[in-house]
């Protein structure tokens, strides 16, 4: 018969042992070792168990968990250990068997409960140690999100970003230390949020009102985006993203970065898409980290460099876009080194980079495709189309 698991992780809340199921009590009653925050550990009563206040930063308590191995113990968390908890660390240093979670009601949970709003249709976020700007594509008019915060601080710092964004006259309602007796709710505007000091635990839940929210389509106003000129146009971005054809958990090349649109707006589309940015320019790659943590897309991952050099060591791709200064070593780099299946995407303005796009899609197959566009321009007292320079886009699976 399997030992039983040496660790127990139990989501305690702010009501203390109060709270826990039956098991979570027996576990706690069984501990030789209790590890957990010290505001935790400060809600359990007298206890046999030695106590151990788990470090910060929270990485360095790992190393010391794994140390007790042999012993019994329980580590504490908040509410749901595996809802933005410590659950999903711990349990990638553990096996299967050496483990087990007893989870408690998660915040959002209590939260709902005390709003009356349905989780199914309300936005979860966890940004205990993520930025703020993580919620700015979800900022909408009429959106609800309950959001966890560092400390009370970060209260009033999510207030001013809202205020920033657009969204200062949406409802914010502060929940602190939910479900114990120092539970306390305050409703307001973020643009007229008391002076007040909030304490940790704390969540805030807003009612959005206000704007601009993000677009949801591919191919996004260029004003989204800081550049100096170089960037993929918005409606070629909007057929390239097409051509690119992102699907989950896939991983997106964006070679000759620009300003980051394509590679962003790669992963504006589905939360576990992953994206690299290779740009040879180092101030453009600082704009590229810039505009993507601005939308919320601070996963971006920056490489500055020329390809294909900076191209060695990288993650492979599934889909890969090169924007500018495709040449032939380059293709040729593509060819030999990426997996079967890849799909590639390249634009090209030059008439040189046009001809070897015209040679590649006749050796390797694939679409061609030629983009012309024109916008109104003055003629005199009159108007009349003013063509920019074609596009012609080559899209293959190798």
């Amino acid at each position: 018969m399997a030992e039983d698991p040496w660790v127990t992780i139990i989501g305690l809340g702010e009501d203390g042992p109060a709270g826990l199921c039956s098991a979570s009590r027996s576990a706690l009653e069984a501990a030789e070792v209790i590890m957990g925050p010290p505001r935790h550990l400060s809600l359990l009563p007298g206890l046999a168990a030695e106590r151990v206040a788990w470090p910060v930063p929270f990485a360095d308590g790992i190393e010391r968990l794994l140390a007790l191995r042999g012993r019994l113990v329980v580590v504490l968390a908040s509410g749901d250990p595996f809802w933005f908890g410590a659950g999903a660390v711990l349990a990638r240093h553990l096996a299967t068997e050496e483990w087990r979670a007893l989870p408690g009601i998660s915040t959002f949970a209590l939260a709902a409960s005390r709003l009356g709003w349905p989780l199914e249709t309300t936005g979860c976020f966890g940004l205990h140690a993520a930025p703020l700007t993580r919620l700015r594509p979800h900022l909408a008019m009429g959106a609800r999100l309950i959001v966890l915060l560092r400390d009370g601080e970060a209260v009033t710092a999510l207030a001013d970003y809202l205020c920033e964004t657009g969204f200062g006259e949406s409802r914010l309602t502060v929940l602190e230390a939910l479900g114990g007796p120092r539970e306390r709710i305050t409703r307001a505007r973020a643009d007229a949020l008391p002076e007040a000091e909030f304490a940790h635990p704390v969540c805030a839940a807003l009612e959005l009102a206000g704007g601009p929210a993000l677009p949801l389509a591919s191919g996004r106003a260029d004003d989204w985006f800081e550049s100096d000129g170089q960037i993929t146009k918005r409606p070629v971005r909007a057929l390239t993203l097409s051509a690119l054809a992102p699907r989950p958990h896939e991983h997106l090349w964006d070679i000759g970065g620009g300003s980051g649109s394509i590679g962003i707006e790669w992963l504006l589309a589905h939360p576990t898409l992953a994206a690299t940015a290779i740009e040879p320019r180092a101030e453009r790659a600082d704009r590229i980290r810039a505009n993507a943590g601005r939308l919320g897309m601070d996963r971006l991952h920056v490489v500055t460099g020329a390809a294909p050099d900076a191209l060695a060591g990288l993650t492979p791709p599934d889909a890969v876009f090169v924007g500018g200064g495709l040449d032939t070593a380059l293709l040729g780099w593509l060819e030999t080194h990426l997996p079967q299946g890849t799909r590639l995407v390249a634009n090209a303005v030059t008439l040189e980079t046009e001809a070897l796009l015209t040679n590649a899609q006749a050796r390797l197959g694939g679409d061609l495709l030629r983009i012309e566009l024109s916008e109104p321009a003055a003629i005199g007292p009159r108007r009349g189309w003013r063509a920019s320079y074609p596009i012609v886009q080559w899209s293959v699976v190798l």
